[in-house]
């Protein structure tokens, strides 16, 4: 017998519904932690995640093993049977759960069919599944879900993906010229979000088209008054399109004789049918986002911290809402960036820029980048401006009001980035730097640290299948330990065991820490942890002439081989004040060549003590090499 469906747009009441048996979830926390699962069905979702959402934000000590007993409880409710979809997974748990088994999978299932059936170009099929997508939803969601954290996290989310799939239906609708049809709705649903501008224009289109055309120049004036008024800026380039081609009357009303089938596109329209010719304003919407391994469960935290951010963070008049995820090279910055911003896509309805900006390397100028980005914004090439300064007023003028996510990959300093902003409105910004970039203004900045034992087991796991790494756990962790929680290194070490099959992890684990260049060993391919440690060094920011060169103490502890430091002991071997000393370990530190201090000691990891080795090495061997030494 087929499985009912388990209901959770609603989640309120929370009933569960599997295998013919339901259960009323009545304890308030039990029913956040539910409604987590059920939101990230067929995903690990981790303790530390659920615990957010149960406290909202602030756990107490003993949450982990709170939830543990949640989770117990609801199992218990839930029955053997249907207790068995909830598996504990590392660090936490996943909710198995077949597509058509919650209304959620139900609607996501229409939105897809929708979507293949409009690129074939049957509009009046499309429009009915978007229909049956909508008709699933019957109130607000997780109405009864006791957690602020939860609801504007995951209930935003669903609330953007329904208006999404509105505009979707609309567009197709309109398509087919059912122009008044839609008008109602379209009204009602302004009033409810009159700055949304994507259902302005499609109800200015609406109305001119049933022969209102002084309804619809008046919904613009209004609309335009109150973008001015709140937001401080003038209405986007589609919107202004949707005007200028009413006052044109480009796109005269007219409604289908009785004889006359629907059209399947617009008049020009061999393109895919999701939306009006008429709506294909001279700007296109870019989606330059790479694609990006799957994510891992470790880095769940602040994946959702980040999403949180570009969704729900709001900034001043003026200001553009920016996010930077800062860390040392190899630690996961760009993997986690693009995953936030593959996430929250959907709200970025404008389009997605993406440029990787080359690090302290090969730094890219914003000069180079603005002419792409122009271009792709819809700019003739023959067009572009020469000065940059009339450049980057182009891109503010064509960004300004729109709803776009800028991703910026590797900068290395705030100069790169200030030219790539966009312009005040809707639009959000994400940049990735081994910097932390505190001069940019108003930047909301996630310090992206190592993986722990549990993320960097994963990460090996995923690679190389959990049932090898199980056959040799204590082997696996000392490599994990030289990789030092790095996922580059990590990815490395299970790559080369991946191609090497016959390799036991006991054997590779043997050739890292016996080998007489550890970083020979953490290549392979075009990755290597070297060159990321080579551009920290290159990017290394040197003292006062006065003061003490950091690079100098870089290798001094290279010579020494020690794990950790205090600046008394810096102080002493190079003769110098304590302040001085502090000064050059902070910029080890700031360089990513230098674990923070702890206990006013400062540590070096497995690879960096490999890498300061190397560099003493090359160090006495120009010494040794110089003609003045041979001289001696």
């Amino acid at each position: 017998m087929r499985t009912p469906p388990l209901n959770f747009l609603l989640l309120g009441p929370l009933s569960i519904r599997l295998n013919v048996c339901e259960v009323h979830v009545s304890a308030p926390r039990q029913r956040v932690v539910m409604a987590a699962l059920l939101l990230n069905a067929n995903r690990v979702i981790s303790v530390d995640r659920i615990a957010e959402y149960v406290w909202d934000g602030a756990p107490p000590p003993s949450a982990a093993a709170t939830v543990r007993t949640y989770v117990m409880r609801l199992r218990q409710s839930l029955g053997e049977t249907a207790s068995a979809r909830i598996l504990t997974r590392a660090p936490g748990y996943l909710l198995e759960l077949g597509e058509h088994e919650s209304d959620f999978g139900r609607f996501t299932a229409h939105r897809r069919r929708a979507a293949e059936l409009a690129e074939r170009g049957d509009l009046e099929g499309s429009s009915a599944e978007l229909a049956e997508a909508l008709a699933l939803w019957r109130e607000e969601p997780l109405v009864d879900i006791p957690s602020q954290t939860l609801r504007d996290v995951e209930g935003r989310y669903l609330q953007e993906l329904r208006l999404q799939t509105m505009e979707l239906r609309f567009d197709t609708e309109l398509a087919l010229l059912r122009h008044a049809e839609v008008v109602p709705e379209l009204v009602r649903l302004v009033r409810k979000h009159p700055l949304r501008e994507a259902l302005v224009g499609k109800l200015m289109l609406a109305l001119f088209r049933s022969g209102r055309q002084s309804e619809a120049l008046d919904l613009y004036r209004r609309t335009r008054a109150l973008l001015v008024e709140q937001l401080g800026a003038d209405p986007s380039a589609d919107l202004r399109e949707v005007h200028r081609r009413i006052l044109s009357a480009h796109d005269r009303p007219r409604t289908p004789g009785p004889l006359e089938q629907p059209v399947t596109a617009p008049e020009a329209a061999p393109a895919p049918a999701r939306a009006a010719a008429w709506e294909r304003s001279c700007w296109p919407s870019p989606a330059q986002l790479p694609s990006v391994p799957l994510p891992l469960s470790a880095r769940s935290g602040a994946l959702t911290r980040l999403q949180h951010f570009l969704t729900t963070g709001s900034m001043p008049a003026g200001m553009v809402a920016t996010a930077v995820v800062t860390g040392r090279g190899g630690v996961g910055k760009s993997a986690l960036a693009l995953h936030a911003a593959h996430a929250v896509r959907g709200s970025s309805v404008h389009g997605q820029l993406y440029a990787d900006l080359g690090g302290a390397a090969r730094p890219l100028t914003a000069r180079a980048v603005l002419p792409r980005f122009l271009a792709d914004l819809g700019v003739p090439r023959d067009e572009i401006p020469e000065e940059a300064s009339e450049r980057e007023s182009l891109y503010r003028s064509l960004t300004a009001g729109r709803r776009l996510l800028v991703v910026l990959d590797n900068a290395s300093s705030t100069a790169q980035v200030r030219p790539l902003i966009p312009g005040s409105g809707g639009s959000r910004l994400l940049v990735t730097s081994r910097r932390r970039l505190a001069d940019l203004e108003g930047a909301r900045t996630l310090q992206l640290g190592p993986l722990d034992e549990a993320g960097s087991l994963e990460l090996l796991g995923s690679i190389v299948g959990p049932a090898r790494v199980g056959a040799e756990p204590q082997a696996a962790r000392t490599v994990l330990t030289v990789c030092a929680g790095l996922p580059l290194a990590i990815r490395i070490a299970g790559t080369r065991l991946l191609e090497r099959p016959h390799w036991s992890i006991g054997y590779f684990a043997r050739r890292l820490t016996e080998a007489p260049q550890l970083l020979d060993e953490l290549h392979a391919g075009d990755l290597g942890v070297r060159p990321c440690l080579d551009a920290d060094h290159a990017g290394l920011r040197r003292t006062a002439p006065a003061g003490v060169d950091p690079a100098e103490v870089f290798t001094a502890l290279g010579t020494a081989g020690t794990c950790s430091v205090s600046g008394s002991r810096i102080a002493v071997m190079f003769g110098c004040s304590e302040e001085q000393a502090e000064e050059a370990l902070d910029a080890l530190v700031e360089a990513n060549l230098l674990g923070a201090p702890a206990g006013g000691r400062y540590q070096l990891d497995a690879l960096l003590r490999a890498y300061a080795h190397e560099r003493a090495q090359a160090v006495a061997v120009l010494q040794h090499d110089h003609p003045y030494m041979r001289a001696g």
